[in-house]
């Protein structure tokens, strides 16, 4: 049974792992605002693991398309603190950030996982997390967030993302950061049209094979979504739902969703009745 090294905790990956997104921030697409005070975030993330959820993803900068870029210190100030309020639940916590500035403010705060977009190509980002225990998410993302929907363009967008996954991984392992601590995400909707995602969702389980690491999808709420069922964002709970259950049955490791409570349910009706 494969173990990921998470910080604090070993996690068994014999099943479909739920992260619940805590987002602390004013203008995330899908609930900013919502929880963008400290207070309200803390709530928020001790209702998800009430809900079920295995982990806690912590996020201070949106990363939608067209989001603004958030300062290093602002970021900290609103990650922080929910870190440090949390540490005492029974769940691994990870900070969702590209500023090593950041990584390092949440390693110090005893954080169980970096789930990094841009993959650790920040300075000095790969070596920081070589001098802890950690876990690490490394994502695929075809440009930068303000831009990065305008056009994108592959030849081969399976090849390509593999490619690139295979390289961090191996970036990563060549820095003194263990297998076992690897996770890699192919970005849904980061850089990517719906023919680019459905076209990455349908070649998952060769993906997770060829890459021989455990993979984290997000796709709840997405764009990708939308652009299938005509709904707005808040109206994409059955088609999330569904998403993460076809990424459970390709393989994922770990599913990042936003309606925690659902998800499990539909992840144990899955489990009792395949």
């Amino acid at each position: 049974m494969p173990i990921l090294q998470c910080g604090r905790f070993q996690l068994a990956l014999e099943r479909p792992l739920v992260m619940g997104i805590v987002n602390v921030t004013p203008d995330s697409f899908s609930d900013g605002g919502r929880y963008d005070s400290t207070e309200r975030a803390i709530e928020h993330a001790r209702q998800l693991v009430a809900d079920g959820a295995d982990l806690l993803d912590i996020g201070g900068e949106s990363t939608r398309p067209g989001a603004a870029y958030v300062p290093e210190d602002e970021e900290i100030r609103r990650v922080i603190p929910v870190l440090h309020a949390l540490h005492t639940l029974q769940v691994p916590l990870s900070i969702d950030t590209r500023k090593p500035a950041v990584m390092r403010a949440a390693l110090d705060a005893g954080v169980d996982l970096v789930n990094d977009i841009a993959a650790l190509e920040g300075e000095g980002a790969l070596k920081l997390l070589a001098g802890y225990d950690a876990a690490v998410c490394l994502m695929h993302m075809q440009g930068q967030p303000q831009t990065m929907q305008a056009d994108p363009h592959y030849d081969d967008v399976v090849t390509e993302v593999g490619a690139y996954l295979a390289a961090r991984r191996d970036a990563a392992l060549a820095a003194g950061i263990s297998r076992d601590r690897i996770v890699l995400d192919p970005g849904f909707g980061f850089g990517k049209n719906l023919a680019h995602n459905a076209a990455l969702f349908k070649a998952l389980p060769q993906m997770i094979r060829d890459l021989e690491c455990p993979q984290l999808i997000g796709v709840s709420r997405k764009r990708m979504l939308g652009d299938i069922t005509g709904r707005p964002v808040d109206e994409r709970l059955s088609a999330s739902i569904a998403a993460a259950m076809l990424a459970a049955q390709a393989g994922a490791a770990i599913v990042r969703v936003h309606d925690v409570k659902e998800t499990v349910d539909a992840f144990k009706v899955l489990s009792a009745l395949q």
